[in-house]
């Protein structure tokens, strides 16, 4: 395990509708498991070509037991033409399986988690513990290599802990 240190409790997820899930989805319900999320527009082609399929082999590879895949759509451009309805037939067409939530706009029209975690844009791909803590955050498209890896160290440390 490595040495301790004061990472942050991951902010909660400030949503106002859910995806591919019957059950709202929180931070505080998926404690014990590794939390990954894609934040994501779906007009951004970084998203659509790196970072979406990214989410679903993450998804694919781990246990569900271990690791949560959720997607978050941070709107913060475009916002006539990224509805929900519009979305929904997104998630369908691209084949997307893990929950996915709509972040909440504020009154400006930015998304109140997108603001919480500091986020510079999209596709942002976020690791939270299995303590709910915030353990690595990448803007852009990093490899898969270096993130199953990342992934596995917080499994690992899970599995250690117990």
């Amino acid at each position: 395990m490595p040495p301790q240190q004061n990472w942050s409790p991951a902010p909660e997820l400030v949503v106002d509708q859910w995806f591919n899930t019957d059950e709202p989805q929180s931070l505080g319900t998926l404690r014990g498991r590794v939390v990954v999320i894609e934040a994501f527009q779906m007009l951004c082609p970084g998203c659509v070509a790196h970072g979406i399929p990214q989410a679903q082999r993450i998804a694919q590879a781990f246990p569900t037991e271990s690791v949560a895949v959720l997607g978050l759509h941070t709107v913060f451009e475009h916002h006539a033409a990224m509805t929900p309805v519009s979305l929904e037939a997104f998630l369908h067409e691209y084949r997307v399986t893990f929950p996915v939530a709509v972040d909440r706009p504020d009154g400006a029209g930015m998304p109140a988690t997108m603001q919480a975690y500091r986020m510079q844009g999209t596709p942002t791909l976020i690791l939270i513990d299995a303590l709910g803590r915030l353990r690595k955050q990448w803007f852009g498209a990093p490899d898969d290599i270096t993130v199953g890896a990342e992934i596995m160290r917080l499994v690992s440390e899970n599995a250690a802990s117990r």
